[in-house]
């Protein structure tokens, strides 16, 4: 099963990302995952939350537009080579990434990193081939 990430739109302008964050924050929701990508008009706020349902439906309610993406949750050994691995195995298996960024959420000597790849059941294929801890939610 593949984690639900919501992707929100920003206008590169002062205190549009602390409303977000103050919207799912007074909302009960809590952030698992986040990254954010800009230019110079505009913004990407990438989030694994642990009730997509109701983020997507507040951030719509108050103006924002926000879509949903399925990507990996990898469960990464938090040491030298941890990536690494999980990197080289996607590239011998024809894995396309397109980005990543890592959680918040980790465990005793892991780290979760997230993935957005072009075919999501093709990389959960080689993530169960090969054995390697998926994320399945937070």
């Amino acid at each position: 099963m593949a984690l639900r990430q919501i992707s929100v739109f920003l206008e590169n302008k002062t205190g549009r990302l602390a409303d977000v964050s103050g919207i799912v924050g007074d909302g009960g929701i809590n952030l698992r995952a986040i990254s954010i990508a800009d230019t110079a008009d505009f913004g990407i706020l990438r989030m694994i939350v642990d009730k997509p349902d109701e983020t997507l439906m507040l951030l719509e309610k108050n103006g924002f537009t926000a879509r949903e993406n399925k990507v990996l949750g990898v469960e990464v050994d938090d040491s030298p080579g941890g990536l690494a691995k999980v990197m080289k195995t996607f590239d011998e298996n024809g894995v396309n990434i397109e980005y990543l960024y890592s959680s918040l959420e980790h465990g005793q000597g892991k780290a979760v990193v997230i993935f957005k790849v072009e075919d999501v059941d093709h990389g959960i294929k080689i993530l169960e081939k090969y054995k390697m801890n998926r994320v399945s939610g937070f």
